[in-house]
């Protein structure tokens, strides 16, 4: 496990939002851990059928980027915990002391999954929100 905070600077130059669950750093994925967010229904995901559990919804794909972006403001501490199939860094992100999968489970934004929540860290870190959101 490694623990990096990235300057300002490089969190606002270096780090965007790719959708409501996974950022970008550096040339870096990094999906946020034990969360989904909806997707576009351009998404891979989502065409030519959606795949199993997808949720395939321009809006809700669009706001729960939205809530992200809006939180990344200012230094990130990245605490890496994996690789996903897809070759992701898979990550508890925080912004601001605040956990990024916590900020969106608990604005709605994704759904906790618990099969994708290592050693249940999102659920000990955030319960009553991963709880109420779980899938």
């Amino acid at each position: 496990m490694s623990l990096i905070l990235i300057a300002a600077a490089a969190a606002l130059a270096g780090c965007t939002v790719t959708d409501g669950d996974t950022i970008r750093c550096n040339g870096e994925r990094i999906r946020l851990l034990g969360v989904d967010a909806p997707d576009d229904p351009g998404n891979s995901r989502c065409r030519p059928v959606p795949k199993p559990g997808a949720i395939c919804d321009r809006q809700r794909a669009a706001a729960s980027k939205a809530s992200l972006q809006r939180i990344m403001a200012g230094p990130l501490a990245i605490e890496r915990v994996g690789t996903d199939r897809y070759g992701r860094t898979l990550a508890i992100v925080y912004a601001q002391g605040r956990s990024l999968s916590c900020h969106q489970i608990a604005g709605g934004q994704v759904t906790y999954v618990a099969r994708w929540d290592q050693s249940a860290r999102v659920a000990r870190e955030c319960p009553r929100a991963a709880a109420g959101a779980a899938r």
